[in-house]
């Protein structure tokens, strides 16, 4: 069997340790070939396809980022995309992709499955929400990165008598902004789905004020007040999907005039995406990448590999495409208890 692999969408940590699982796994338990398709789907597209022999995948598993680059290209943006990227498949003599992406990716990749592309699925986003698996590597890593730096505001927090919003990651859900909020003890936490009352938040932080004199706010930017839209930079990606950001902003300027506290932003990014990847998503990522290799084994292709109770399984396609998800009640709940 011949296996291509490719990443797509943005990156995270622990791409390469997927990466290196996969290739390992096919290569050393069954002697397949694997090939690499470079900058995701539009290396498909343009037959950008490199050979990945096990010595290509040295010394990767610690590196943050992707070997084979990544682009956020969409090969079913139109039928002659969709044409193209699947007689790359045969030209090539790919029996099977391994495709490791977010939602957008694998979505797509179910798209070309309908049409006859032979592909499992790993998920990976620092975001945690691809509806059908427990977990998606990347994200805690990116917990920690966002914990560290909660860590680190507190202190000029508490020394200026300010306010602190955090900015993280999290478009539709904000599993980022409550794990790393709860874990670096945020005073505030804002996701997208418990859209907040401005007079709310303001009061509970004057009444902290009162006491403590500072405050740490996680806002995810996907947030929204009730009265209000989610704060966009004016464009979409290449699947559609509008670009998100300054949420955090909006959030101090309202707070500082409604309530004459000093109040800053640090706007984490991209820096959430980067770095050597956590014990955990390590783990995760080399597990999900050699449980994709045994499904292309068994030809259990239009599926995507999912961490479900604690036990890791082949799920179809479909199951996630166009779902999100959510941040469960009981986790708010908890990091609730804390506010204030």
């Amino acid at each position: 069997m011949k296996l291509g692999l490719l990443t797509s969408g943005g990156d995270c940590p622990g791409l390469n340790a997927a990466i290196r699982a996969v290739v390992r796994t096919a290569n050393n338990r069954f002697g397949y070939e694997t090939v690499g398709i470079r900058n995701g789907w539009k290396g498909l597209h343009d037959g950008d396809i490199i050979p990945l022999p096990p010595k290509s995948v040295a010394g990767i598993l610690a590196r943050g980022g992707t070997i084979l680059g990544t682009s956020r290209f969409n090969p079913v943006h139109d039928a002659d995309t969709l044409a193209h990227c699947l007689e790359n498949i045969a030209l090539h003599r790919l029996d099977g992709i391994i495709v490791i992406g977010g939602d957008g990716s694998l979505s797509a990749a179910y798209e070309l499955s309908k049409h006859g592309a032979k592909i499992i699925g790993v998920p990976k986003t620092i975001d945690n929400d691809i509806a059908g698996t427990d977990a998606t590597f990347g994200f805690y890593t990116a917990v920690q990165t966002v914990t560290n730096a909660i860590d680190s505001l507190h202190a000029t927090a508490e020394s200026h008598h300010r306010i602190m919003i955090i900015e993280t990651m999290g478009r539709n859900s904000g599993w980022i902004a409550v794990t790393a909020g709860i874990t670096g003890g945020a005073d505030l936490i804002l996701v997208p789905e418990r859209p907040f009352n401005w007079e709310k938040v303001c009061r509970q932080l004057v009444t902290r004020h009162e006491t403590k004199r500072f405050s740490i706010v996680v806002v995810a930017e996907g947030a929204k007040p009730e009265d209000g839209d989610i704060v966009t930079m004016g464009d979409l990606d290449n699947f559609g999907r509008p670009r998100f950001g300054g949420i955090g902003y909006v959030v101090a300027r309202e707070i500082e005039q409604r309530t004459g506290i000093s109040t800053r932003v640090t706007v984490l990014g991209h820096v959430q995406r980067s770095g050597t990847p956590v014990a955990e998503d390590r783990l995760l990522a080399t597990t999900m990448g050699v449980t994709a290799v045994e499904a292309a084994s068994n030809g259990q292709f239009g599926n995507f590999i999912a961490l479900r109770n604690g036990r890791y399984e082949t799920v179809s396609l479909w199951e996630m495409k166009g779902k999100t998800r959510f941040v469960d009640d009981r986790m708010y709940d908890i990091a609730e208890i804390f506010f204030g």
